[in-house]
Formats: C-alpha cells, sequence, structure tokens
C-alpha cells in the first residue's frame, strides 16, 4: 500500500469510527495555545536575534541558528503540554476501537478517568489536564519534554535561518522590507522543508506522549529506547511517518503567522491597551 492509500485509509477509518468531526478532535487545544506558542517563538527569536547580532538584520547565519535555538527552547512552555493534551485528544478513536492492553494502567498513567467515568464518555482536554495535574502534578502535562525540546530546538534552528534568507531575496529597499506576499511564501517555504527534517524527532515525541497503548503496543522509557524499538519493529521509514501532512499543515501555519507579524497586528493589539 503506497503512503497516499495510507494517508487515505487512515482518513476513512477516522471518519467511520468518529464521525466528520473526528477529524478535529484536538482543535480547540490547538485554537487556544497555538497563539500564544507562535507568539513566544516569533518574539524569542527577535529578541535574540536583537542581542546576538547588534540590530538584528546582518547575515550571520551562526548567530540566526542560535537565535533559533533560543527561540526553540523558549516555545516549549506551551509547546509541551499543547502537544500532550491534543495528542490523548486525537487517540481517543483510535482506543475505542481497538481493545486496550489487559493490564490496568496505574492511575498515574490513565489522565482519562478510566475507571471513573463510562468507557463510552469522550474525554475532554480539560478533563485530561486535571487528571494528569492531580495524579502527576504540573509534571504530568510536561511528559515528552526532552522530545519535545529534541524536535522544537532544531526546527528553529533550521526554520528561523532559512525564512530570513529567503525572505531577503525578496527585500524592497524603498519600502524597507520584503512584500507580504514574499514573506507569506517565504513562511511557508521555510515552515514545510523544517516540517520535514524534524518529522523523526516529531514521531518520537509523539509515541512517547502516547499515554494509554492499545493491545500489544509499546511502553517507552525513553527517547533512546523508543527510537530503537520503532527501528527494529517498524524499520527505518517509521520515522517519516507523516512527513508529508506535516509539511502541509505547517507550511500554511507559518506562512500565515509570518504574515501576521509582518502587519504588525499583535503590535498594534498591545498598542490598544496602553
Amino acid at each position: 500500500m503506497s503512503k497516499q492509500d495510507l494517508r487515505i485509509d487512515c482518513l476513512m477509518k477516522t471518519v467511520r469510527v468518529e464521525g466528520f468531526l473526528g477529524m478535529y478532535r484536538g482543535a480547540a487545544v490547538n485554537l487556544t495555545l497555538v497563539t500564544p506558542e507562535k507568539a513566544i517563538k516569533l518574539a524569542a527569536n527577535d529578541f535574540f536575534r536583537q542581542l546576538l547580532m547588534e540590530d538584528g538584520m546582518q547575515r550571520d547565519l551562526k548567530m540566526e541558528m542560535l537565535a533559533g535555538c533560543g527561540a526553540g527552547m523558549c516555545q516549549v512552555v506551551v509547546t509541551c503540554p499543547m502537544e500532550m493534551l491534543k495528542i490523548q485528544l486525537q487517540d481517543a478513536g483510535r482506543l475505542a476501537a481497538h481493545p486496550q492492553t489487559s493490564a490496568p494502567a496505574p492511575a498515574s498513567c490513565r489522565p482519562h478517568g478510566v475507571g471513573s467515568a463510562p468507557a463510552h464518555k469522550r474525554p475532554s482536554a480539560t478533563l485530561i489536564a486535571w487528571e494528569l495535574l492531580r495524579t502527576q502534578g504540573l509534571a504530568g502535562l510536561y511528559k515528552g519534554l526532552g522530545a519535545t525540546l529534541l524536535r522544537d530546538i532544531p526546527f528553529s534552528i533550521v526554520y528561523f535561518p532559512l525564512f530570513a534568507n529567503l525572505n531577503n531575496l525578496g527585500f524592497d529597499e524603498l519600502a524597507g522590507k520584503a512584500s507580504f506576499a514574499h514573506s507569506f511564501m517565504s513562511g511557508c517555504a521555510a515552515g514545510s522543508i523544517a516540517a520535514v527534517t524534524v518529522t523523526p524527532l516529531d514521531v518520537l515525541k509523539t509515541r512517547i506522549q502516547t499515554l494509554k497503548k492499545g493491545l500489544g503496543e509499546d511502553s517507552y522509557t525513553g527517547i533512546r529506547d523508543c527510537a530503537r524499538k520503532l527501528w527494529i519493529q517498524e524499520g527505518p521509514s517509521a520515522f517519516m511517518k507523516g512527513a508529508g501532512c506535516r509539511a502541509l499543515v505547517i507550511a500554511p501555519l507559518f506562512g500565515i503567522a509570518q504574515g501576521v507579524y509582518f502587519l504588525g497586528i499583535g503590535e498594534r493589539i498591545l498598542q490598544s491597551f496602553e
């Protein structure tokens, strides 16, 4: 079965089991947290560029990469819990359709209220967050922090220098910056390339942050254990699963983010409160 066939098969099974809205499971978490996540990422990158490169404008690849590294480290404050909740919500349909492991999971690993709620009850982000906080404390929301850092830091190291250099190709001396359309396309191109580049790390992060396992599915003690088992059981191609979908999602997301940043909408909103 080709990759295209696998994507279509996944789509059809999701619609059949969970309905059309099942494809949007976890959207509320994304809508709530993606704005602060992108704001932190873009603002942190600008801050570190100014700190490391005086006026933040001259081309210095090493400093641009270092600034991107700083941005990637800052954003995980929001990214890690956002991804954690989103993954559990998106995985709920699969778990409802397939049997669970026979051995009951310990309370600290049951964020969906298993044992205290009807099996058919759909989990919510609030319920999952509350259960994680109640059983594991704040650390529960930051499970997979190391894997998230391992993905987001390389992503930002690739994305920000690439965007800056692509955007600079359309620099207009009269306007003092590239056009909106050029910034948008630069964000799309840089986002898709960075997304594909770090897909193996995203696969590892997702596997680690999936708290509930179906029958016969492995649990992982860490990043190295996850990578080893994935390589042995599914082969090298498993590390690139979802690369095309990630590129399709990330490209417009970062194009829009750079477009909003280009228009200075955030600055205008902040000024309205002054």
